[in-house]
């Protein structure tokens, strides 16, 4: 069943011509979607003026070589690997998700323009399916059990904002686009049609709905990660007081209330690092 190529029988009612111009028109929701993004909340705008106002309070200059190495670290570790995240649970769930969705991607359209007409590669087919695959279980481990307002604030998992609407149109296309496959695959008409409604429907969301959801995000991650690690390299902090040694003797009589604060072990910020996590509702 892996190996079903669903696009090539949909060509037999749907010519891929129209299925090339849907994808074509998908490009462009994102595109203008992103871009109106960047204008409405001026995110850009934003970002470059404070990396502007940072230059005043540089410690150093960093030479190419070094810019370099920071761009290689930040596509290797917070790009490639996601290492942001901390849970590694979360940090699991988000690279099924993340590389399940590239690969789904890339074979959808290779399926649709490479192999147009054409018999598609085993290969090709079988990982449209397993790019679907890994999109719904990262996406369903963290739906369920990973999310914040599930695990931590005790919020019930069927409780829907707004900010769920890139989640669920993804889960929605993968997984209306698996069980497609699926029944027809297995010759059942009447939930071959219903499955590639819902399919058609999620993606339209999903792509269309780019100045609604998070999906923009993912295009300004990368330079925010960047700038993050450039401000540390250069000193500038983002003009914040650089923390030091929170046990130096200098900097505790400068500071005197540290440890009223913090407690008399500061750099393990007392006992509430040991505590329970939030599941008490």
């Amino acid at each position: 069943m892996l190996s079903n190529n669903p696009f090539a029988e949909l060509s037999a009612s749907i010519p891929y011509e129209v299925m090339q111009y849907f994808i074509f028109l998908m490009i462009i929701f994102v595109v203008g979607g992103t871009i109106f993004d960047m204008i409405h909340k001026k995110s850009a705008k934003y970002f470059f003026a404070k990396a502007e106002a940072a230059k005043a309070s540089r410690k150093r200059e960093l030479d190419a070589g070094e810019k370099v190495g920071i761009a290689v670290q930040t596509a290797l570790v917070d790009v490639a690997t996601s290492g942001e995240f901390c849970n590694p649970k979360r940090r699991i769930s988000h690279l099924f998700t993340m590389y399940g969705f590239i690969l789904f991607l890339v074979t959808t359209v290779a399926l649709v323009f490479g192999y147009a007409g054409n018999d598609a590669p085993t290969m090709v087919s079988t990982l449209w399916h397993v790019g679907a695959l890994m999109v719904m279980f990262g996406g369903y481990w963290f739906w369920f059990f990973i999310r914040v307002d599930v695990s931590a604030e005790g919020n019930p998992w069927h409780r829907i904002v707004r900010a769920d609407m890139f989640i669920l149109s993804l889960l929605g296309t993968t997984t209306f686009g698996f069980l497609w496959s699926l029944v027809q695959f297995n010759g059942v008409g009447y939930w071959t049609e219903l499955f590639l409604a819902l399919f058609i429907v999620c993606s339209a969301v999903l792509f269309g709905g780019v100045i609604w959801s998070k999906f923009a995000h993912m295009f300004f991650k990368p330079a925010a990660a960047y700038n993050k690690r450039i401000i540390k390299a250069d000193g500038s902090r983002e003009n914040l007081p650089e923390i030091g040694d929170l046990t130096d003797p200098e900097l505790l009589k400068q500071f005197p209330d540290i440890a009223e604060y913090l407690g008399t072990n500061a750099p393990n910020m007392g006992l509430g690092i040991k505590r329970e996590r939030p599941q008490h509702y």
